[in-house]
């Protein structure tokens, strides 16, 4: 599907980015690969990685979500867009909430209105367990991100370009995730707990990388992708990674939840279940002529996609085999 296509993906330095293209030129031949972001030091380092000399297709495009008139110019021409640049840290975002608005949310107004513009073919973009239910502003900017992608596929009616969106956990390693911050609190001997009753979902970079690019072939516009993911409890993740390390309960963050939601019980109504992911519908007419429903089933009534009563979840066993 991506052979001979030109594909971009905005925030393309972050974790995500790096393995989105690195499992692209492995599997494709695509005629360009775009990396748009914001700090020319981190392209500088991946085009160390991935350089032009020996990836043909590679460019490495300065710009910001934030700014419509950059984003016209990275735009031209792309057949494909995989939206994963986000403010993303809960605690900066409540500290600095007009820059996370600006960046979730008017961001995606800016890709959605340029990608309809251009006739871009497909667009997916990255969203958050937080975005269900959220409790924090990050969380919210998320929810209200998802809402225009879903709704862009409204106003790009007769134009031809597709959005939707993927919905996951933690990923496993990324960038400001607790696992490289308890693999550096192991020296200590001391690893901070927020509360020993919490749970998260969990999920790697390569399944992540392969739920979108399995997402970007199979959507029709206007879905909202869950991937069937296991659950881990906090505690069981301390004693993955130091079990000698002794643990001092912290208490939770402000805006951080307990347990998290993917699929909260006001959206089962509108969701089918496959076999290894969920799909929340979306409530416009058109919609409905082209999704497939082949091999899924409604969810029940009252059905919560939660990490605390998640059938599947990881033990310590498995936990240190991924780590």
């Amino acid at each position: 599907m991506l052979n001979g296509k030109n594909i971009l993906i905005t925030g393309g330095t972050g974790s995500f980015g790096h393995k989105c293209t690195e499992t692209i030129l492995k599997r494709y031949k695509p005629r360009r690969l775009i990396i748009f972001s914001r700090d020319e030091y981190k392209q500088f380092k991946m085009a160390q990685i991935f350089p032009h000399s020996k990836y043909e297709c590679m460019r490495y495009f300065i710009g910001d979500v934030r700014d419509k008139e950059r984003l016209y110019r990275a735009l031209r021409g792309v057949d494909y867009v995989i939206h994963a640049a986000a403010m993303k840290h809960v605690p900066a975002s409540e500290y600095n909430p007009f820059e996370a608005v600006k960046t979730n949310i008017l961001g995606a107004q800016n890709l959605i209105n340029v990608a309809i513009d251009h006739k871009v073919k497909r667009v997916v973009a990255l969203s958050t367990d937080k975005a269900a239910n959220p409790v924090n502003l990050y969380g919210a900017t998320k929810l209200c991100s998802d809402k225009l992608f879903i709704a862009g596929n409204s106003y790009a009616q007769g134009d031809k370009t597709w959005f939707c969106v993927v919905r996951y956990g933690n990923v496993v390693g990324s960038r400001g995730s607790v696992i490289p911050f308890f693999i550096k609190k192991k020296t200590d001997g001391l690893l901070p707990i927020t509360d020993p009753r919490m749970t998260r979902f969990w999920i790697t970079l390569e399944q992540g990388v392969d739920f979108v690019l399995n997402c970007l072939e199979t959507m029709v516009g206007g879905e909202l992708f869950v991937p069937k993911i296991p659950s881990m409890k906090i505690t069981d993740l301390a004693t993955a990674i130091c079990p000698e390390c002794k643990t001092e309960i912290i208490g939770i963050r402000s805006g951080e939840k307990l347990h998290e939601v993917m699929i909260s019980k006001d959206d089962a109504r509108n969701t089918v279940e496959f076999d290894d992911y969920y799909v929340i519908k979306p409530s416009f007419r058109f919609f409905q002529r082209h999704f497939n429903e082949k091999g899924s089933k409604p969810v029940p009534e009252d059905f919560e996609y939660s990490s605390d009563t998640n059938p599947s979840w990881l033990s310590v066993e498995d936990l240190r085999e991924i780590i």
